[in-house]
């Protein structure tokens, strides 16, 4: 099969570069494994965002709140405040290191464990403001509150999307004077409407907080993403791997697939959005790290003892490791550049986050389209 682009990872950074290379008329494969980091997302991207975002965003049917250029403050589910540049709409963001409240309630069904209650109750609590913990019970709930396993974000949403009258009554029975609610993301799976109902129905602020993975308003964005893309014409080969890259004289030639079998999947150009460790676009050994599929040189320390720090909670340095590249993003290989492959998002040696992947992202599109 040939398109003008495939790439190599169906997460943040290449959804976005797919949608934005059909838009622009371009053919695009996604090679998606499944489990991506915006499974994982607490709904917040923080660094420099290029403005394309939110427009791009928008034609998704995706409300990003914020200013790409300037920081806003979110409260996270640890208590204290974070800054980020922009916000999926579940998320409030407040102008300064406060919340905008002058009594709060926190809301949490009965038995969900996965949303750390006290340590958001403590973090309101240090800014001075009362703040009360509560939790609610519906019927749609027992069977699985029956079972701690079933019991998570994902299966929550899906039972409470289907009852929001009765969450806001419930909310609202719970109120005593708050003017913000405090509510974990276990809303909203397929879609914000029950979001947006909730913000309709309850007569105070409501401020929606990560839970433990997995994320429901990141599971949903990337649905989102995938059925732009796939509306724009792309084709999203959910579920297979990329397990083979033939390379020579200094370009990709194809990619082999583990479901696509004797298949090869050919383009003028690649991207590699693999993301890192976690969905395997990155993999170690005792002695290295190592990008799989193309071979590519990567930036690591040499020494396994200096791929972590000892105390805990410092940064961890092989959490920089990345594909090197040159100042076209286009990776290396035993030193040398390939032409027609791309490296966008976590992938990239350095810093990780959210702005950055979209900064990379966006770069590589204007290559490509150029």
């Amino acid at each position: 099969m040939k398109f003008q682009t495939i790439i190599v990872g169906g997460g943040l950074a290449g959804l976005t570069a797919g949608l934005a290379l059909q838009k622009k008329g371009i053919s695009c494969a996604i090679i998606s494994s499944g489990e991506n980091a915006l499974h994982f997302s607490s709904g917040t991207f923080s660094g420099d965002c290029p403005e394309e975002t939110v427009r791009l965003f928008e034609e998704a049917g995706i409300v990003l709140k914020g200013d790409p250029a300037k920081d806003s403050w979110r409260l996270t589910p640890s208590g204290s405040m974070q800054k980020v540049r922009l916000a999926f709409e579940d998320v409030t963001l407040y102008p300064s290191e406060k919340i905008n409240a002058t009594n709060v309630l926190i809301a949490n069904p009965e038995g969900f464990i996965d949303f750390p209650t006290a340590f958001i109750a403590d973090g309101i609590s240090q800014q001075g403001i009362p703040c009360k913990v509560k939790s609610f019970s519906l019927p749609c709930l027992k069977l699985l509150r029956e079972s701690p396993s079933e019991m998570r974000s994902v299966g929550i949403a899906k039972k409470l999307d289907g009852c929001i009258e009765e969450v806001a009554e419930c909310i609202k029975g719970l109120l005593d004077g708050e003017d913000l609610v405090i509510l974990p993301q276990v809303f909203g799976l397929a879609s914000p409407e029950p979001v947006r109902a909730l913000r309709a129905a309850i007569p105070a602020e409501i401020n929606f907080i990560g839970t433990m993975p997995p994320s429901v308003p990141g599971i949903r964005v990337q649905l989102q993403l995938k059925k732009a893309f796939e509306r724009a014409g792309g084709t999203f080969l959910m579920g297979d791997t990329a397990i083979m890259a033939e390379i020579a004289d200094g370009t990709v030639r194809f990619i082999r697939t583990k479901n696509l079998d004797s298949h090869i999947l050919s383009a003028d150009n690649y991207i590699l959005a693999s993301g890192t460790f976690f969905s395997k676009g990155l993999t170690s050994s005792m002695q290295k790290i190592s990008e799989p599929l193309f071979g590519l040189d990567v930036e690591c320390p040499e020494e396994r003892t200096e791929w972590y720090s000892e105390d805990f909670f410092a940064p961890q340095p092989y959490m920089a490791a990345g594909v090197k590249t040159d100042k076209d993003l286009h990776p290396l290989r035993d030193g040398q550049p390939i032409s027609n492959l791309y490296a966008a998002g976590s992938i990239l040696a350095g810093k990780k986050n959210a702005g950055m992947a979209l900064t990379s992202t966006f770069k590589v599109v204007k290559k490509i389209a150029l």
